[in-house]
């Protein structure tokens, strides 16, 4: 555990870089072997906008780590934050807590924020106006939501007191996790649902990207699940009922165009529609 620690304390960034390659290419590639759903669309063309936002979230997490850095220093030499104030722990236990606690700041909590808070739902609706949800989908994020989500992840590591080792670990485990349950692709249901226990699974996130209410507000995990159940946002839809998009973004031709995209915070709000009650499992 030391030497893992030790390892993303500094590690570099070819490395951040390689992860994030490498996890799209091996989901790609099993989504052609598995995938949930065959979608007719053309995959590179699908594929562009997604990549440019992933691009704009790349320089911008980059350009603003530093403020990551100069926090995790701060917390650890003013022995600051709630996982500095319990006591002694193995080492182990206290790097679990660590991850778990940013995962409900950085992910969990700005997630739910976001759908709740109208301006920010509109500009998060970018991620949502997905008709065809894939690992390219992870990262389909407004250059204004990554700004928002690196200021709660900061938030984060103010309050929760992690050194900058959790802080990248927990990051790489968060970009592998949300390639992973954006990834269009087809797991065994008892796999799927025991995953999901611990986990955010494929099915569990995909209920997330329902068109419709009360799903679109459900499920709002990256890593763990935990929070979902905790929380009561947790939510569970037959994964062959699931349409991907907005009800009140339809349109399948300014979702795909990277244009449309860039405007679509700056839409009027559109208040959605309710499905009705999720059915009792």
């Amino acid at each position: 555990m030391e030497n893992l620690v030790a390892y993303f304390e500094n590690i570099p960034s070819a490395h951040r870089s390689l992860l994030l390659v490498l996890g799209i290419t091996f989901f790609w590639i099993l989504e052609g072997a598995v995938p949930l759903f065959r979608f007719t669309y053309r995959k590179w063309r699908h594929a562009l906008p997604n990549f440019f936002f992933t691009l704009t979230t790349i320089v911008i997490n980059f350009s603003l780590a530093f403020l990551l850095l100069r926090t995790s220093d701060w917390v650890r030499d003013n022995d600051f934050g709630v996982i500095n104030w319990l006591p002694e722990m193995p080492l182990w236990a206290y790097v679990l807590l660590g991850v778990l606690l940013l995962d409900f700041f950085g992910a969990y909590l700005a997630h739910f924020v976001e759908h709740k808070v109208k301006p920010l739902w509109m500009v998060h609706l970018v991620h949502h106006t997905d008709h065809e949800v894939d690992t390219t989908t992870a990262n389909r994020h407004h250059p204004f939501e990554s700004l928002v989500r690196f200021f709660f992840t900061l938030m984060g590591v103010f309050l929760v007191g992690t050194p900058i080792g959790i802080v990248m670990l927990y990051q790489s485990l968060s970009l592998l996790s949300t390639q992973f349950t954006h990834a269009n692709i087809r797991l065994p249901r008892k796999v799927d649902r025991a995953l999901s226990w611990v986990l955010v699974s494929p099915d569990m996130h995909k209920v997330h990207h329902h068109y419709m209410l009360p799903y679109t507000d459900s499920n709002y995990g990256n890593i763990f699940s935990i929070w979902d159940r905790l929380f009561g946002t947790y939510l569970e839809l037959d994964r062959e009922a699931i349409v991907y998009g907005v009800d009140t973004f339809p349109d399948r031709e300014e979702n795909a165009s990277l244009q449309g995209l860039l405007r679509q915070p700056f839409h009027k709000y559109r208040k959605p529609t309710t499905q009705g009650p999720p059915p009792q499992s």
